[in-house]
């Protein structure tokens, strides 16, 4: 079976849970494709921790459709978590005891056998670089450390699902970077990644799958290519002028899908094709006009994602968008 037909390794489908009177999954509805990296985008508060404990059965939801593994994780939970790897965004280690020894703590509560225990645990430590520092005290880990020993530990027993929740938390940019990096080689060992994060820089190149979650739903899924496309049908071209409303012309052209022209800025042209920028450009020389600006855009996730927070607050399309027909929410219901 290929990749692409693999079943989903997780499926939530209008899934609500509560706090008291706060209300922080309300509907939720997402798919977690097999051997991805699938990111949870959205503001602190949007839910995306609460989905994590759910897929693992640490929370059980009253209401919805929640199945991990083909199994339900409010009845299997058992079953399900130790094929599971989780790195919380302050992930509780045990500053007085070595980096050494928390690993073989947690490898004694996953049951992995102590045959080769030592070897795993170096192994795990060396994938991320932490080895050098096993024999110290994880109290003097600075904080990438203790992110590279949680994670080292989330690997420990060979998990087949890996949830990272805001895994780069506090991390200096070199060091978040080669998270990062280690995040994408999991995936091309055979691995899951549900990764929820609010920095849209984190996600841009990472995510094979996005879900956009806000106030505890899902309002966009699916590859960002494909999501971009949804939003953006055309390709769009900023374009300049010594005279800008001379660029007003471009408007009624064979292969232009909309335009619009700010007071002041670059015209915002969407062809049908790459191939009609040289024509468009062509065309306004041989009509005399001086063009000083002409730039490609290809939007980037950080675009997609405001262009769905708009959407959802009801302020539209901005204008590069208009023309197109917004997604609405997905309901992808969840099936064993």
């Amino acid at each position: 079976m290929s990749e692409t037909n693999l079943p989903p390794v997780v499926a939530l489908g209008n899934v609500t849970h509560r706090f008291g009177d706060v209300t922080a999954l309300d509907g939720l509805t997402l798919v977690v494709p097999a051997r991805r990296i699938t990111v949870l985008l959205g503001p602190n508060g949007a839910g995306k921790t609460t989905a994590i404990r759910v897929i693992t059965g640490a929370l059980s939801p009253a209401v919805g459709e929640v199945c991990t593994f083909g199994l339900d994780p409010r009845v299997e939970g058992d079953d399900i978590r130790p094929r599971c790897g989780v790195v919380s965004a302050k992930p509780a280690l045990y500053d007085r005891l070595s980096g050494y020894d928390n690993l073989l703590y947690s490898a004694r509560l996953y049951g992995v056998a102590d045959r080769g225990v030592s070897e795993r645990i170096r192994a795990a430590a060396g994938r991320f670089g932490i080895d050098t520092a096993l024999e110290h005290q994880v109290g003097g880990y600075s904080t990438g450390m203790k992110t590279r020993l949680a994670l080292a530990r989330s690997v420990l027993h060979r998990p087949e699902l890996l949830l990272f929740d805001e895994p780069t938390s506090g991390l200096d940019p070199e060091s978040a970077h080669a998270v990062l990096e280690l995040i994408r080689d999991m995936t091309d060992d055979g691995h899951t990644v549900v990764m929820c994060t609010h920095l849209l820089a984190e996600a841009e190149g990472l995510a094979d799958h996005v879900v956009v979650m806000e106030a505890g739903a899902t309002l966009v899924s699916g590859a960002p290519d494909e999501l971009t496309g949804r939003y953006w049908p055309g390709d769009l071209v900023f374009l300049d002028a010594e005279s800008p409303d001379q660029l007003d012309r471009v408007a009624t052209w064979n292969g232009v899908v909309g335009y619009d022209r700010p007071p002041g800025g670059a015209a915002e042209v969407r062809v049908d094709g790459p191939g009609r920028i040289p024509d468009l450009v062509m065309g306004l020389v041989r009509d005399g006009v001086r063009v000083t600006r002409v730039q490609q855009h290809t939007p980037t996730l950080e675009d997609l994602y405001f262009a769905v927070r708009r959407e959802s607050a009801g302020g539209g399309l901005a204008p590069v968008e208009r023309g197109v027909v917004p997604a609405s929410r997905e309901q992808i219901g969840a099936s064993r």
